[in-house]
Protein backbone atom coordinates (compact mmCIF):
# COMPACT_ATOMS: atom_id res chain seq x y z
CA UNK A 1 0.00 0.00 0.00
CA UNK A 2 2.72 2.44 -0.97
CA UNK A 3 0.34 4.40 -3.18
CA UNK A 4 -2.48 6.40 -1.60
CA UNK A 5 -5.71 4.41 -1.72
CA UNK A 6 -9.22 5.78 -1.33
CA UNK A 7 -10.90 3.61 1.29
CA UNK A 8 -13.42 5.45 3.47
CA UNK A 9 -16.27 7.19 1.68
CA UNK A 10 -17.87 10.37 3.05
CA UNK A 11 -20.81 8.46 4.59
CA UNK A 12 -18.46 6.28 6.66
CA UNK A 13 -16.30 9.23 7.74
CA UNK A 14 -19.17 11.54 8.67
CA UNK A 15 -20.87 8.66 10.48
CA UNK A 16 -17.70 7.82 12.44
CA UNK A 17 -16.92 11.34 13.64
CA UNK A 18 -20.55 12.32 14.30
CA UNK A 19 -21.09 9.16 16.35
CA UNK A 20 -17.84 9.82 18.23
CA UNK A 21 -19.08 13.33 19.02
CA UNK A 22 -22.47 12.00 20.21
CA UNK A 23 -20.80 9.43 22.48
CA UNK A 24 -18.38 12.00 23.88
CA UNK A 25 -21.13 14.56 24.48
CA UNK A 26 -23.49 12.11 26.16
CA UNK A 27 -20.83 10.62 28.40
CA UNK A 28 -18.91 13.75 29.38
CA UNK A 29 -20.95 16.88 28.65
CA UNK A 30 -24.70 16.34 28.74
CA UNK A 31 -26.78 15.71 31.84
CA UNK A 32 -28.10 12.15 31.91
CA UNK A 33 -31.84 11.95 31.30
CA UNK A 34 -32.20 15.53 30.13
CA UNK A 35 -33.65 16.36 26.71
CA UNK A 36 -30.29 17.08 24.98
CA UNK A 37 -28.89 13.76 26.28
CA UNK A 38 -31.92 11.86 25.00
CA UNK A 39 -31.92 13.52 21.58
CA UNK A 40 -28.18 12.96 21.21
CA UNK A 41 -28.81 9.29 22.02
CA UNK A 42 -31.58 9.13 19.41
CA UNK A 43 -29.23 10.74 16.88
CA UNK A 44 -26.55 8.15 17.74
CA UNK A 45 -29.03 5.30 17.23
CA UNK A 46 -30.20 6.80 13.95
CA UNK A 47 -26.60 7.03 12.78
CA UNK A 48 -26.04 3.37 13.67
CA UNK A 49 -29.14 2.32 11.74
CA UNK A 50 -27.91 4.33 8.74
CA UNK A 51 -24.50 2.67 9.04
CA UNK A 52 -26.10 -0.77 9.15
CA UNK A 53 -27.97 0.00 5.94
CA UNK A 54 -24.77 1.40 4.42
CA UNK A 55 -23.06 -1.84 5.43
CA UNK A 56 -25.23 -3.63 2.86
CA UNK A 57 -25.56 -1.03 0.08
CA UNK A 58 -22.54 1.25 0.51
CA UNK A 59 -19.18 1.39 -1.15
CA UNK A 60 -16.83 -1.62 -1.17
CA UNK A 61 -14.94 -1.04 2.10
CA UNK A 62 -18.10 0.06 3.92
CA UNK A 63 -19.85 -3.24 3.22
CA UNK A 64 -19.99 -5.89 5.93
CA UNK A 65 -19.24 -8.52 3.30
CA UNK A 66 -15.81 -6.90 2.81
CA UNK A 67 -14.72 -7.18 6.43
CA UNK A 68 -17.00 -9.47 8.40
CA UNK A 69 -14.79 -10.88 11.21
CA UNK A 70 -15.03 -14.66 11.13
CA UNK A 71 -13.27 -16.64 13.89
CA UNK A 72 -10.71 -17.90 11.35
CA UNK A 73 -9.89 -14.37 10.18
CA UNK A 74 -9.62 -13.14 13.77
CA UNK A 75 -7.25 -15.96 14.83
CA UNK A 76 -5.05 -15.45 11.76
CA UNK A 77 -4.92 -11.69 12.33
CA UNK A 78 -3.95 -12.14 16.00
CA UNK A 79 -1.16 -14.54 14.99
CA UNK A 80 0.12 -12.03 12.42
CA UNK A 81 0.05 -9.12 14.89
CA UNK A 82 1.83 -11.16 17.57
CA UNK A 83 4.49 -12.11 15.03
CA UNK A 84 4.96 -8.40 14.24
CA UNK A 85 3.89 -8.54 10.61
CA UNK A 86 0.15 -8.07 10.23
CA UNK A 87 -1.38 -8.22 6.78
CA UNK A 88 -2.32 -4.89 5.27
CA UNK A 89 -6.08 -4.46 5.13
CA UNK A 90 -7.50 -1.67 3.06
CA UNK A 91 -10.74 -1.77 5.01
CA UNK A 92 -11.18 -2.90 8.61
CA UNK A 93 -8.85 -5.59 9.89
CA UNK A 94 -10.67 -8.48 11.63
CA UNK A 95 -10.22 -7.13 15.17
CA UNK A 96 -11.16 -3.61 14.05
CA UNK A 97 -14.26 -5.03 12.40
CA UNK A 98 -15.17 -6.92 15.55
CA UNK A 99 -14.79 -3.76 17.63
CA UNK A 100 -16.78 -1.71 15.14
CA UNK A 101 -19.67 -4.17 15.25
CA UNK A 102 -19.50 -4.34 19.05
CA UNK A 103 -19.64 -0.55 19.32
CA UNK A 104 -22.65 -0.40 16.99
CA UNK A 105 -24.48 -2.94 19.15
CA UNK A 106 -23.53 -1.11 22.34
CA UNK A 107 -24.90 2.18 20.99
CA UNK A 108 -28.17 0.48 20.05
CA UNK A 109 -28.31 -1.18 23.48
CA UNK A 110 -27.87 2.21 25.10
CA UNK A 111 -30.66 3.56 22.93
CA UNK A 112 -33.03 0.78 23.95
CA UNK A 113 -32.27 1.04 27.66
CA UNK A 114 -32.39 4.83 27.52
CA UNK A 115 -35.74 4.71 25.78
CA UNK A 116 -37.00 2.18 28.35
CA UNK A 117 -36.17 4.58 31.19
CA UNK A 118 -38.49 7.12 29.59
CA UNK A 119 -41.50 4.78 29.51
CA UNK A 120 -44.10 4.47 32.25
CA UNK A 121 -43.28 0.81 32.77
CA UNK A 122 -39.56 1.30 33.40
CA UNK A 123 -39.38 4.89 34.71
CA UNK A 124 -37.26 4.94 37.88
CA UNK A 125 -36.68 1.16 37.67
CA UNK A 126 -33.24 0.67 39.18
CA UNK A 127 -32.07 -2.34 37.16
CA UNK A 128 -32.76 -0.54 33.88
CA UNK A 129 -30.80 2.51 35.04
CA UNK A 130 -27.92 0.29 36.21
CA UNK A 131 -27.94 -1.65 32.95
CA UNK A 132 -27.85 1.59 30.94
CA UNK A 133 -24.95 2.92 33.02
CA UNK A 134 -23.11 -0.40 32.83
CA UNK A 135 -23.44 -0.51 29.05
CA UNK A 136 -22.23 3.11 28.83
CA UNK A 137 -19.19 2.37 30.98
CA UNK A 138 -18.37 -0.79 29.03
CA UNK A 139 -18.75 1.11 25.77
CA UNK A 140 -16.30 3.76 26.96
CA UNK A 141 -13.82 0.99 27.79
CA UNK A 142 -14.30 -0.33 24.25
CA UNK A 143 -13.84 3.18 22.82
CA UNK A 144 -10.56 3.47 24.72
CA UNK A 145 -9.43 0.11 23.34
CA UNK A 146 -10.53 1.19 19.85
CA UNK A 147 -8.45 4.37 20.01
CA UNK A 148 -5.43 2.58 21.50
CA UNK A 149 -5.62 -0.14 18.84
CA UNK A 150 -5.88 2.45 16.06
CA UNK A 151 -2.72 4.14 17.35
CA UNK A 152 -0.90 0.81 17.83
CA UNK A 153 -1.88 -0.52 14.41
CA UNK A 154 -0.91 2.80 12.82
CA UNK A 155 2.59 2.38 14.23
CA UNK A 156 2.82 -1.32 13.39
CA UNK A 157 1.56 -0.97 9.81
CA UNK A 158 3.02 2.52 9.18
CA UNK A 159 -0.43 3.70 8.02
CA UNK A 160 -1.97 6.63 9.90
CA UNK A 161 -5.44 5.21 10.52
CA UNK A 162 -6.78 8.34 12.20
CA UNK A 163 -5.78 10.46 9.21
CA UNK A 164 -7.36 7.88 6.91
CA UNK A 165 -10.67 8.21 8.79
CA UNK A 166 -10.48 11.99 8.26
CA UNK A 167 -9.37 12.06 4.62
CA UNK A 168 -10.70 8.70 3.44
CA UNK A 169 -7.25 7.81 2.04
CA UNK A 170 -4.89 5.19 3.41
CA UNK A 171 -1.20 5.61 2.69
CA UNK A 172 2.05 4.30 4.18
CA UNK A 173 4.03 6.93 5.98
CA UNK A 174 7.32 8.09 4.49
CA UNK A 175 9.37 6.22 7.14
CA UNK A 176 8.46 2.76 5.78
Amino acid sequence: MNQPQKVWDPVVRVFHWTLALCVFANFFLLEAGEVPHRYTGYLACSLVLLRIIWGFVGTRYARFSDFFPTPTKIRRHIREVRAGHPDQYLGHNPLGALMMLALLMLVLSLGVTGWMMGTDQFYEVEWVKQLHEGIANFMMLCVGLHVAAAVAMSRLTKVNLVRAMVTGIKQKTAKS
